[in-house]
């Protein structure tokens, strides 16, 4: 058969290619939480004159810093089809810790190298439920959400445990001299460029993106796909931990509850940054961006004098429509497919026995 012509007018083509790029640019999640940050930003200016001040910035990163480390080994476990909501649970117990053993007599270094190795112990042990007892994630972490929990209660009941070194405790409340920065946001952004050439540009990652796409094909491609599962909770309990040093540094004491409920806001984070909670999509770029999000629209809600318990609405609210507007697209095929499925065995069902085979 004769080719048909093709008939291309001059800047045609590259119009066209460029409308597409511009569109394909658009459309991305990441391009609307850009917007949806510049709206927040806008809000926050409109509640306080102050909003849009250095020493704002500084408070602003203060209080995410913890949640958005955390984020970031979430975000691998939920690329592969998994989720953690132990995170802020260790958080309070490796504070514990390492409080626990500067009061008896330890240095404060090794107290806390103590804290994060005991956080990634209890990340191991997440793992090992999960992939060598095959129980899912979800039921797991929200039984060692409450067991770890109640085991920083056990140990530190009701009391607090302070003093620890003052040139530790300023992290907290100075930022990096020269900035309007505090330490705990730039230990995150260090942290997210590691991350994203791990997840974008390595075979590791690669490997993470094949397991959310699918487990099984994953598997018969030679991934080692329990492996790798068992390390992303183990990072993810070190992780966790190393921000409860950070949290409790902050607050120059240690306490069984600190971080209560931040679990919320932390898969808030990684959802709304495009993560994928059917696994195989999403990139560290839209997390982070998510985290900037968070972060102006708490201080916004605050600075407006919104009630706590309405903000936690607006938090719950971005959550649920993180889940749903990315992956309106996967959830249309799954309804789908279940219709298709259904419509077959109703017809199957409806053919003599001999047909239906």
């Amino acid at each position: 058969m004769a080719e048909l012509p093709q008939v291309v007018t001059e800047g045609s083509a590259v119009d066209r290619s460029s409308k597409v790029s511009w569109l394909g640019f658009l459309v991305r999640w990441e391009a609307l939480l850009v917007v949806l940050l510049a709206a927040t930003v806008a809000y926050g200016a409109h509640a306080s004159p102050y909003f849009l001040q250095s020493s704002n910035l500084f408070f602003i990163c203060l209080n995410v810093g913890e949640v958005a480390i955390m984020a970031l080994p979430l975000t691998l476990i939920v690329v592969t089809g998994e989720i953690d909501l132990s995170v802020a649970s260790i958080l309070g117990l490796s504070g514990v810790l390492m409080a626990e053993l500067f009061k008896h007599g330890w240095p404060i270094w090794p107290a806390m190298a103590a804290a994060v190795a005991l956080g990634a112990v209890l990340g191991a042990f997440n793992g090992f439920l999960i992939t060598r007892l095959a129980l899912p994630s979800l039921a797991v972490t929200i039984g060692t959400l409450t067991l770890y929990r109640g085991i920083a209660q056990g140990i530190l009941p009701t009391d607090t445990i302070g003093g620890f070194p003052a040139n530790l405790t300023n992290i907290g409340v100075v930022p990096i001299p020269g900035t309007h920065f505090p330490y705990s946001i730039a230990f995150f952004a260090g942290l997210a460029v590691i991350f994203a050439i791990v997840l974008h540009a390595t075979p590791l990652g690669r490997a993470i993106f094949a397991i959310g796409a699918g487990q099984e094909a994953a598997f018969f491609a030679g991934i080692r796909v329990k492996r790798i599962k068992f390390w992303l909770f183990v990072l993810s309990g070190a992780m966790s931990g190393f921000a409860g040093v950070l949290w409790s540094l902050r607050f120059a004491s240690a306490r069984y509850d600190s971080g209560v409920g931040m679990e919320l806001f932390v898969v808030t984070i990684v959802l709304l940054g495009g993560i994928s909670i059917f696994g195989g999509r999403g990139t560290i770029a839209g997390v982070a961006v998510a985290v900037a999000v968070l972060g102006c629209l708490q201080t916004a809600l605050t600075a407006d004098q919104v009630p706590a318990q309405d903000q936690n609405i607006v938090v719950g609210a971005l959550l649920v429509a993180s889940v749903i507007l990315p992956n309106s697209r996967a959830l249309y095929r799954r309804a789908q497919g279940r219709r298709r499925s259904a419509t077959a065995r109703r017809h199957a069902g409806a053919l003599p026995a001999g047909e239906a085979q």
